[in-house]
């Protein structure tokens, strides 16, 4: 029994490092995206806000490395590399592409970060990183409020108000709510949470 929970804990730590991963080499990207979004829109307003998302895009990415060390793995090198290209491009992309698609990338991408953080709170609570979950949730809630400002803005304008956004994501309550009900239902099937199987994980894209 005690192999068994060795095992699976093992497991939800290497899927922890891989969605961590992924969030760490994303908030690269998006860093240097946001960098050049706020840059090239005239509004001081779209302004103020994109920096102020810009930088807690930065924080984040810092909060992830930390989380990695203590795993005792380090970012992917070749992740690193493609989204350093990926943000820089973005960044330049924004002061040619017009004002709505940028936009549209941000809001479309945050929606998906949210899903990300959700995730990974996840795992940490199987792999027994407790610790982890507030933060986690935190960010996700804090990706769920850049989404929001994204389409909120478009939907302002009279070309976005007649054409369909990506999905909308699930209310802002419902990112504690939903890991909540799934923890306490998962808690009255197994002895500790280490015995949740890892793979029920949705994949993050």
């Amino acid at each position: 029994m005690l192999k068994d929970r060795r095992s699976v804990t093992h497991e939800a730590d290497s899927r922890l490092v891989s969605i961590l991963q992924g969030a760490y080499s994303g908030e690269r990207a998006a860093g240097h995206a946001y960098n050049g979004h706020w840059r090239s829109v005239r509004d001081p307003d779209e302004r103020r806000e994109i920096r102020k998302i810009e930088l807690e895009e930065w924080q984040h990415r810092g909060v992830v490395g930390e989380m990695l060390a203590e795993l005792g793995a380090t970012p992917l090198q070749w992740r690193e590399i493609v989204f350093l290209m990926i943000g820089t491009v973005l960044k330049y992309g924004c002061f040619v592409s017009g004002w709505m698609m940028p936009m549209f990338g941000a809001g479309r991408l945050e929606s998906r970060n949210i899903v990300e953080y959700e995730d990974a709170a996840r795992v940490a609570w199987r792999s027994g990183r407790t610790a982890w979950v507030e933060c986690l949730l935190g960010m996700a809630e804090v990706e769920w409020d850049h989404e929001l400002y994204f389409r909120a803005r478009l939907e302002q304008h009279r070309f976005w108000r007649r054409m369909p956004l990506w999905q909308k994501p699930p209310p802002r309550a419902s990112i504690r709510e939903s890991f909540a009900a799934e923890t306490a239902e998962t808690a009255q099937t197994a002895t500790t949470p280490d015995q949740v199987p890892v793979d029920r994980v949705s994949e993050v894209a």
